[in-house]
């Protein structure tokens, strides 16, 4: 799939829709995601290094455990990518190269033991080691043996063979779907398994300790073969990474992919004395349309969560609210923020490219749905610099490319009626967006480019190529309300 944005002089060579957007006076065409939110995440559990769609808070106990030890950031931040409302989060766990499964091998009751049976977790981590077995003559059956799996005291299933033996009871394990834990490994020539009680897994290692920003560089490889909307990281990185991340973001939304990453800092820095330089400094530095900067930390239930956790909320919020929604005084489940930031330093906010929580003295809310556009480059305004004005964009260009891509390049002869079709299927499109007040109701046109057709034009387009002109006038959410109160 070809797209992206194209120049004059630098046409591209692949098929595809290129789009240009172009701030027209006060108004401007912009667009929006579709809701995948993608996090890399530490854990103590749970497949390494592969995607995994997280649809509940009891899913990531399941997948990954709800722990935070051993620097695990699995639970914390999944759940708080939830509470912002994603339609879809996909988890990917990190790991270095110390990671380790847990493990526990069993022998026989002759006089002379031997190795009959090896558990090994399914994956790698520290969790792996709370994992205990028990084996004991069957109830009701004494030549049968059975073996009991436990995390902790909580027994997670029971196993046995008919003939007591290694080789029955490690088949009826790899055979139980519900199994998820551990796999059974018959040593030598089996046997009949000795009696043991409360027999550990050990060895189990999460490798969360040596992870690098190297380690989170190449993830980007990955996430850039699955289709996401918005990115967040999992911890406050230091501006190497966000310039890193930044950068892989501008590549892909020049290539016309319309997603978007949500960063924040430390809990000390969101709490210091200089709180809002840094958060400034961290917008400043990044100044995009498709990075959004979150400046406070937020309470939930008595915990304090620092800005860069903050962030995956954020990219839930994002990523789930509809196109004709705005994160602009979006009610949050929050109960306080971390340090609240006074009305001046709000302002410096909103003009720095920050995202701000703040406490009305009922709720926590959003300040204002922005991103860390300071400076717009050329051809952009003021209204690139709102989240929903970007996630409008990208809507528009994703969809359009999709249709173009389905019905129209390598289909549509380009002549005066092919054009003439794909210009009514673009305003229809168009059309629909107006009446979900997206864009405003006759606010909008769709014409070929006058400096690619008529008589006037200096360009003149190959045969094989559409130039089309497109003027949307937005919609945008009441922010700022102006009265003038008149005394008689």
């Amino acid at each position: 799939m070809a797209g992206g944005t194209w120049e004059n002089m630098n046409k591209p060579v692949l098929p595809g829709l290129y789009m240009n957007f172009k701030a027209a006076a006060d108004t401007a065409i912009q667009g929006g995601s579709r809701g995948t939110v993608v996090v890399p995440v530490k854990a103590n559990w749970g497949p390494v290094r592969e995607f995994v769609e997280i649809g509940s808070e009891r899913a990531i106990g399941e997948v990954y455990s709800t722990d935070s030890l051993d620097g695990a950031t699995a639970y914390q931040t999944l759940y708080m990518a939830l509470l912002g409302g994603p339609k879809k989060l996909l988890a990917y766990r990190l790991a270095d190269n110390t990671a380790a499964t847990a493990s526990v091998t069993l022998k026989n009751s002759a006089d002379t033991p031997s190795d009959v049976l090896q558990l090994q977790a399914k994956y790698p981590g520290s969790r792996g080691n709370g994992f205990s077995v028990t084996i004991q003559p069957s109830l009701g059956d004494p030549s049968a043996r059975e073996l009991r799996l436990y995390e902790g005291a909580k027994l997670l299933g029971t196993y046995k063979g008919a003939d007591g033996s290694a080789a029955a009871i490690a088949a009826q394990m790899n055979q139980d779907s519900d199994n998820v834990w551990v796999t059974a490994k018959v040593l030598g020539d089996g046997g009949i398994p000795a009696d043991v009680s409360g027999a550990a897994l050990s060895g189990g290692k999460s490798g969360n300790g040596g992870i690098t920003n190297a380690d989170y560089i190449a993830m980007q490889d990955a996430v850039e073969g699955q289709q996401f909307d918005v990115l967040a990281l999992d911890y406050a990185a230091d501006m190497a990474l966000l310039q890193s991340f930044a950068a892989w973001v501008k590549r892909l939304r020049g290539e016309g992919r319309g997603v978007m990453a949500v960063f924040g800092g430390s809990s000390a820095d969101d709490v210091s004395k200089d709180a809002v330089k840094l958060a400034t400094a961290r917008s400043l530095a990044l100044n995009h349309e498709g990075i959004i900067n979150v400046g406070t930390g937020v309470r939930l239930t008595g915990v304090d969560y620092s800005s860069a956790q903050t962030a995956a909320y954020v990219a839930g919020l994002v990523a789930g609210q509809r196109l004709n929604q705005s994160a602009t005084y979006a009610v949050t489940p929050f109960e306080d923020v971390t340090r609240r930031w006074t009305r001046s330093e709000q302002e410096q906010a909103v003009r720095s490219g920050v995202f701000l929580f703040f406490f009305d003295g009922r709720q926590v809310k959003a300040l204002r749905g922005i991103n860390t556009l300071v400076n717009p480059a050329e051809g952009q305004n003021n209204a690139w610099k709102k989240i929903r004005s970007i996630r409008v964009m990208d809507a528009i260009n994703a969809d359009l490319q999709q249709a173009a891509e389905q019905t129209y390049i390598g289909k549509v002869n380009n002549t005066e009626e092919g054009r003439l079709a794909l210009i009514g299927a673009v305003k229809e499109y168009l059309a629909q967006l107006s009446l979900s007040n997206v864009i405003e109701q006759n606010g909008y046109d769709v014409i070929l480019d006058p400096a690619y057709y008529g008589d006037s034009a200096v360009n003149k387009p190959e045969p094989d190529q559409v130039f089309l002109q497109w003027n949307v006038k937005l919609t945008d959410v009441m922010e700022q309300l102006f009265g003038t109160f008149y005394v008689q």
